[in-house]
């Protein structure tokens, strides 16, 4: 097994297909066939169903993977600090689910480190890919919520997956909107009040279940349902249709613009109330950049430590 063979099952598993890896890896097809075929029948696996689509990992590939992942990125790491004097560069990832104030964090963090180069990312995607993307050591954070209706579901999937959870913050929910919606001088909203109006919804997925919702109360009957991938698009949508969505009423103004208010959100029972926090892989030791990030995130939350 060498360094090589394991950058090449990470760029083919990013890539989709052998092809677009080659492109990207500057080698030939053949080649690069080879040097894989070579690594599964050395590890006894085969770790890539190959089709005239592309190939997908099959489960032992899915489970070498992250593996594969951290070994190169501690090679790549070893490069920065000791073969190149003077250009380190620092790297961090972090994804998340639609919170303005993760996206916030990740710039204040950014302009702390003052080094020549440096690689960060933050993705702002779906809460399967969250979990995955931090699985799989792609990005060393991820943020995302908990409550009482996800809780036992999403715990199970973050010990399948060797996550571990911390709470940042507890908060009730709010019903977020632009501030000319019918609705939005109110002290508080109820869900009856809200069946008018489309409810905004972030994508998850055509095999998503109601526990990866971003919203609360996913199983609740909306007569009105629009889906989102982005951010900038629900935020159009709650001024063009009156659309809504439930949030954390954690929101950054200075990202989303001084148009939208946040309304508390009464409903009867249990439920309502959301506990954001972190994903980081168990066992796994943060990097400095991602406990600035993390910092960060205390300061603008208003959380001591």
């Amino acid at each position: 097994m060498t360094l090589q063979q394991l950058n090449y099952v990470i760029v083919i598993a990013e890539a989709g297909s052998f092809n677009k890896a080659a492109e990207r890896l500057y080698v030939s097809q053949p080649s690069l066939t080879s040097a894989v075929k070579e690594l599964e029948k050395e590890l006894g696996i085969m770790i890539f169903h190959r089709s005239g689509r592309g190939v997908k990992l099959t489960a032992e590939g899915a489970d070498f993977l992250p593996y594969a992942r951290q070994v190169y990125d501690q090679y790549q790491n070893l490069l920065d600090a000791y073969a190149r004097p003077g250009r380190r560069r620092q790297k961090f990832a972090v994804s998340t689910q639609h919170y303005s104030f993760a996206v916030k964090a990740f710039v204040e963090m950014t302009r702390t480190f003052d080094v020549a180069e440096y690689e960060f990312a933050i993705r702002e995607t779906r809460t399967r890919d969250v979990m995955e993307d931090v699985s799989s050591s792609r990005s060393e954070i991820g943020i995302l919520y908990l409550n009482d209706f996800n809780r036992r579901a999403m715990m199970k999937l973050f010990s399948e997956k060797n996550l571990h959870f911390t709470e940042l913050i507890r908060c009730d929910a709010f019903v977020y909107l632009w501030k000319g919606h019918p609705l939005a001088k109110r002290k508080e909203i109820r869900f009856e009040d809200l069946l008018p109006y489309p409810c905004l919804s972030f994508e998850q997925g055509d095999d998503a279940s109601f526990y990866l919702s971003e919203e609360i109360l996913s199983t609740n009957e909306y007569p009105r349902l629009i889906k989102c991938c982005d951010r900038a698009t629900v935020l159009n949508l709650m001024v063009g249709v009156n659309g809504y969505t439930l949030c954390s009423g954690i929101i950054c103004e200075e990202l989303n613009g001084g148009d939208y208010t946040a309304v508390p959100y009464r409903e009867e029972g249990t439920g309502s109330a959301m506990e954001i926090g972190f994903l980081t892989r168990k066992g796994s030791v943060m990097s400095p950049v991602g406990e600035k990030y993390i910092a960060e995130i205390k300061k603008y939350l208003g959380i001591a430590g």
